[in-house]
């Protein structure tokens, strides 16, 4: 039986989930190393859910340090079969306030320092990434940042950068003019 049905990774300033009753931390161990922290098992308004703080408590791992394959694995062994990964993000765009909630609906790579696949050593795979958001559970988003009170907006392209520093000036320029919506180090690989 599955220990959580949804998996949530806190980023920056999210490390611990309010709200959830009924908490147990539990340690998963999987081919791909230790993930970021243990997850902490829970229930919120009636669903099991398991947590994990991405950069682990106090913010100790950079984003290119990241176990990313780990983390995903560990909440696949925990039964998830949806995650919602919140990211803090910068806006590429003035109409993207602060505190508002973008569920994108594409991604783009300026990463090149992290594994990005579960596949090698043997294993040939082509995923198609062309909508790697789940439309359903972006919907599912909006309403509930309707339902507290919070702007949440669909779609947008979010650029995923390697970090830790951010961008020059000449670089968002240059992302603002491909189209992007929001830069971040993190939600790509996830």
């Amino acid at each position: 039986m599955a220990q959580a049905e949804i998996g949530i990774i806190g980023g920056s300033g999210l490390y611990a989930m309010p709200g959830l009753t009924k908490i147990k931390e539990v340690r998963v161990r999987t081919p791909f190393g230790q993930p970021s922290d243990p997850y902490v098992l829970g229930t919120l308004e009636g669903r099991k859910v398991a947590f994990l703080a991405r950069h682990g408590r106090g913010h100790r791992i950079l984003p290119t340090e990241l176990n990313f394959r780990a983390n995903i694995y560990g909440f696949k062994q925990l039964g998830v079969e949806r995650i919602v990964s919140v990211s803090a993000v910068g806006s590429l765009k003035e109409e993207h306030k602060p505190m508002e909630f973008i569920i994108p609906d594409q991604f783009f790579d300026r990463t090149r320092h992290r594994a990005d696949t579960f596949f090698g050593n043997g294993i040939v795979a082509h995923i198609s990434f062309a909508d790697p958001i789940c439309p359903e559970l972006a919907r599912v988003l909006v309403a509930a940042c309707k339902k507290a009170g919070v702007v949440g907006k669909r779609g947008g392209s979010y650029l995923c950068m390697e970090g830790p520093q951010f961008s020059t000036k000449a670089e968002s320029n240059v992302y603002r003019s491909w189209g992007m919506d929001v830069i971040g180090m993190t939600n790509l690989q996830e």
